[in-house]
């Protein structure tokens, strides 16, 4: 019977540490590419030699390389003044910041300056998939 007990104990920790690895947000490249069609009628992604990754819109900033980048840092490109200060309070783009902001964008820069005048330029909201272009922009960044 003990070691019945003792099997079971470590048989569920086992499947308790693959369902949680499993489940820790990791996004989905290939799901990401293909979630990204929404996101290129307003940006593009276009590496720092000029090569086109994906063509896209300008209305939007390039998206080579945001991820781990400074929000509101994109050289000549006019962002809002929320998303500005947020950077300037060190907003950087990780997971779960990218992942929050586009599902929400407004939303997540009142928040993050705890200021209910913030505003976003981007209207758009991602309702599903943000992860998974999350993981396909890390895909197509630069190696770090």
């Amino acid at each position: 019977m003990k070691h019945s007990i003792a099997a079971f104990l470590a048989m569920t920790v086992l499947a308790t540490s693959a369902f949680a690895d499993s489940h820790t947000g990791v996004g989905d490249p290939a799901k990401g590419e293909k979630e990204f069609g929404k996101c290129k009628a307003c940006h593009m992604i276009q590496d720092a030699d000029g090569n086109t990754i994906v063509k896209g819109g300008r209305t939007g900033p390039n998206l080579y390389g945001v991820i781990g980048r400074q929000a509101g840092s994109v050289e000549d490109f006019r962002y809002g003044t929320s998303l500005i200060e947020a950077g300037d309070n060190g907003l950087v783009w990780d997971e779960e910041t990218f992942v929050a902001y586009v599902q929400d964008p407004a939303n997540f820069l009142k928040s993050y300056l705890d200021d209910n005048k913030a505003r976003s330029k981007m209207s758009f909201r991602m309702r599903k998939g943000a992860a998974d272009v999350y993981a396909y922009l890390v895909s197509v960044g630069p190696q770090m």
